[in-house]
């Protein structure tokens, strides 16, 4: 039997287990204060910028409302016009950052339709690899990250602000 360790999610995975409300909403309830500790990149009007607790690939990027809603047409054109401007900086940053050979920017609403988090819709911006796929997500159902969050964080903070 091979063994992957990674306690540094114990931390998310206890905290999620225990937690009854809306992990994003949680997230913003509890104030800039804490923004470098929940690797949140950016709070702008409508919307704020922050790093998936459970990463497809490094650099990944997720951009939420702060509107609790699970749909797209439950949000104004404001929000969703200032939602895809985040996304557009959080694609530049990662060009910056991890020089990507490709960019997933999209969503799942509804829990069938894959969202974690179905009752607070979000847009999910990471970079790819040619062959950055391996055994181990189709067979072992494993993700192996070459980099921790805070890492991450570090190097996409500053580039997230500047970007337009």
């Amino acid at each position: 039997m091979d063994y992957l360790w990674s306690p540094w999610r114990f931390r998310y995975v206890s905290e999620g287990a225990r937690r009854n409300d809306c992990p994003f909403c949680d997230m913003i309830r509890q104030g800039p204060a804490r923004d470098r500790e929940q690797y949140i990149l950016c709070r702008a009007q409508h919307n704020f910028a922050f790093l998936n607790l459970y990463p497809y690939a490094p650099g990944h990027i997720l951009v939420a409302p702060y509107a609790h809603a699970a749909s797209l047409s439950a949000l104004g054109d404001d929000v969703l016009k200032e939602m895809m401007v985040l996304a557009r900086r959080a694609e530049t940053a990662l060009k910056v950052a991890y020089h990507a050979d490709g960019y997933n920017v999209g969503m799942n609403l509804g829990k069938c339709a894959g969202a974690g988090v179905a009752d607070h819709l979000h847009l999910h911006c990471l970079p790819r690899w040619g062959g950055d796929t391996n055994f181990m997500s189709t067979i072992a159902e494993t993700r192996v990250l070459p980099e921790d969050l805070p890492t991450t964080f570090g190097k996409l903070v500053e580039l997230f602000q500047k970007a337009d």
